[in-house]
């Protein structure tokens, strides 16, 4: 039998501490009393229309829904250590939010925290606006679908990440990250990729200077690169890109074909590069 609380107030610490099998409906967390921890430790638990104003309110907790919920500002760290939850139609508004968790769905959110998914595997993003300094930072077996994306580092040393249909307005992200496949989406921002190894983008529009360097196994199919200069430097590479390229710099292996080139400068390398810059149409790259 499940324990339904509804209409309350808490501001203890860990006012709820191991609740289990229960529905917590329109509560407030919050109050003088400052107390952190409210539902550490919870057990299938459904969190509804609540509102959060106070820390680390979902810390070690297996299996929740947290749904038409507000964590604002002062909600620092809100999920540490969780597991198989599913957050939907929720504003998550405090630093650091998601931390080390695994297997959480979140659908239909707003959310702004910086330091956003660290250390978590098995996190799905669907239609959600986010953002977030350094976005899933060291993260495994992550899920984009329909996200649009604010941000500086994201997705670093992250490893075996999906990206569909999504807008991402960022800057160094993919830095060291694996086995990443991008479809259908623009990503803006400057320094693209370095250091990647198996980093996949289809049909994607990508825009910002010196993208896609010093990576491994890098693929491009069908993409369009708008503003991007001193690309591919030092990158084992095989890219189809559609329309032009402003430059194309010492491309370590690999084969590059654009509709035009603005440029492709050849020396001055630091290592043997034998990649191959084509034309479309049989035009001569400069």
């Amino acid at each position: 039998m499940r324990t339904k609380i509804e209409n309350r107030q808490f501001d203890e610490e860990r006012a709820l501490y191991h609740l289990q099998n229960a529905d917590v409906e329109a509560c407030v967390f919050a109050g003088p009393a400052d107390g952190e921890s409210a539902l550490k430790e919870a057990r299938d638990i459904r969190v509804a229309g609540c509102r959060f104003s106070l820390r680390y309110p979902l810390w070690h907790v297996d299996g929740f829904t947290l749904d038409g919920s507000d964590m604002d500002e002062l909600t620092r760290a809100a999920l540490w250590y969780s597991r198989r939850g599913t957050i939907t139609g929720s504003r998550l508004h405090g630093i650091k939010a998601v931390r080390e968790c695994e297997d959480i769905r979140i659908a239909g959110c707003d959310i702004v925290s910086p330091e956003f998914g660290w250390k978590s595997s098995g996190i799905t993003l669907q239609d959600v606006d986010i953002t977030s300094e350094y976005l899933f930072l060291d993260s495994r077996d992550i899920r984009l679908d329909r996200v649009r994306m604010r941000g500086k580092y994201s997705f670093q040393y992250v490893e075996g990440l999906a990206v569909d249909a999504s807008e991402l307005d960022t800057k160094d992200a993919f830095w060291h990250s694996k086995n990443v496949t991008v479809r259908d989406s623009v990503v803006k921002g400057e320094y693209l990729g370095w250091f990647s190894d198996g980093l996949t983008l289809i049909r994607c529009k990508i825009s910002g200077t010196q993208p896609l360097c010093y990576c491994k196994n890098l693929t491009l199919i069908d993409c369009e690169m708008e503003n991007c200069d001193l690309a591919f430097e030092y990158s084992d590479v095989q890219a189809d890109v559609r329309g032009h390229i402003d430059s194309v710099k010492n491309p370590r292996t690999g084969r590059i074909t654009a509709d035009s080139v603005g440029e492709v400068i050849m020396g001055d390398a630091v290592m043997e590069c034998t990649g191959e810059v084509l034309v479309r149409g049989g035009e001569k790259p400069a």
